[in-house]
C-alpha cells in the first residue's frame, strides 16, 4: 500500500506546471493552494499571537496544552509560505505531543532578503524567553527553509549569549546555500518538487547578492555546532537537499552533539506534510513526536 501511496504523490507533484517563470505572487498563491489540500488534525485549535513584534500563529491541543513550547518555523525557500501553510505539520506535532506551538510569520524575500528571516526568528525566541518560558521546555522545529532557521536560530542564540533550546527537529532542512551537496546532482531526476533552477532563483532573491558561504546561510558546510542541543533531522531519499541533512549530521557528530539522522526511502521533500495519506509521513511524525517528548520536560 505504501508503495502505491508514494507513487500517487510523486505523480501528483510531477503534474505539468504553467510554462515560463512565475511571479512571486503566483508562487506564493500556488504554494498556499497546494498546502491548503493537506490534512490538518481536527483536535487542535489556533489563535493569533504576537511574538518578537511579528504576527505568529499559536497552535494547541483542543483539550489544553501541556507545559512546553514548540517554536516552529515554516518552509518556503524564504520567499513564500506562512504559519498557515505549515499547519499540517505544526498541527500534527501538537496533536501527537500535547505541546503547544508558536509559528512566527517572519519576513520574506525578495522584499526582505537575508538576514531578515534570521533576525525575526531570533527575536521570536528572545521574546519567548522574556515571556518567562524556560529554555529547557522549548524546542525549535521547522521544515525546509524553516528547518534551516531552526538550526541557524540556535547559532544566533548562542552568539547572543542566550540559553539554547532543549531540542531541534528539522524536516528536510535547507542548510546549504552554496548548493555543493552531491545530492544536488544525483537526486535531480528523483526529486519531484525541487529543481536546481528553482533553488537558484529563490536563493538569488534571498541572498540579494551576498555570499552564501557563511554559517547562517550554509550551516551544513560551515557551522560550528559545539554545544548544540540534541537534533533530529528527517529527510527523504528523493530530494535534492538530502546531503544538507547528511552533512549537518556529520558536523554535529564531530562536535559531540547528539544527533539522529532519520532517512526515509523513496519519499519527497517535506513528505511529513502528507500525513493521513502517506504511511511514511505518519510514522515519521510519530518518531518526531517521540523525540520531542523525550527532550522536553512536560
Amino acid at each position: 500500500m505504501s508503495k502505491d501511496q508514494r507513487a500517487k504523490i510523486d505523480a501528483m507533484l510531477r503534474a505539468p506546471a504553467p510554462e515560463g517563470p512565475r511571479s512571486v505572487e503566483e508562487i506564493r498563491s500556488g504554494f498556499a493552494a497546494l498546502m491548503a489540500t493537506m490534512i490538518v488534525p481536527k483536535d487542535i485549535r489556533t489563535a493569533e499571537a504576537t511574538l518578537g513584534g511579528r504576527r505568529a500563529l499559536r497552535v494547541e491541543p483542543a483539550g489544553g496544552p501541556r507545559p512546553g513550547t514548540i517554536l516552529y518555523f515554516h518552509g518556503g525557500s524564504f520567499v513564500f509560505g506562512s504559519p498557515e501553510t505549515a499547519l499540517s505539520l505544526t498541527g500534527n506535532l501538537v496533536a501527537r505531543t500535547g505541546f503547544p506551538a508558536l509559528s512566527p510569520d517572519y519576513r520574506l524575500a525578495p522584499e526582505h532578503p537575508f538576514p531578515a528571516a534570521s533576525d525575526d526568528s531570533l527575536e521570536a525566541y528572545r521574546a519567548l524567553l522574556e515571556s518567562g518560558e524556560d529554555p529547557s521546555a522549548v524546542a525549535f522545529a521547522g521544515d525546509s527553509a524553516g528547518g534551516g532557521l531552526a538550526v541557524t536560530t540556535c547559532l544566533r542564540a548562542r552568539a547572543a549569549g542566550l540559553p539554547l533550546p532543549a531540542a531541534i527537529v528539522a524536516f528536510s532542512p535547507g542548510l546549504d546555500g552554496t548548493r555543493t551537496g552531491e545530492s544536488m546532482r544525483t537526486k535531480a531526476a528523483a526529486d519531484p518538487i525541487l529543481t536546481r533552477e528553482g533553488l537558484d532563483r529563490t536563493g538569488a532573491m534571498y541572498f540579494a547578492g551576498q555570499d552564501p558561504r557563511q554559517e547562517l546561510i550554509s550551516p551544513a558546510v560551515l557551522a560550528d555546532l559545539t554545544g548544540f542541543p540534541p537534533m533530529l533531522l528527517q529527510v527523504g531519499t528523493n530530494e535534492l537537499l538530502l546531503d544538507d541533512s547528511t552533512r549537518l549530521a556529520a558536523r554535529a557528530r564531530a562536535a559531540g552533539v547528539d544527533v539522529v539522522l532519520d532517512v526515509t526511502a523513496d519519499v519527497p521533500h517535506v513528505f511529513q506534510c502528507f500525513a493521513g495519506v502517506l504511511d511514511e509521513a505518519d510514522q515519521a511524525l510519530d518518531r518526531a513526536a517521540l523525540f520531542l517528548t523525550q527532550h522536553l520536560p512536560g
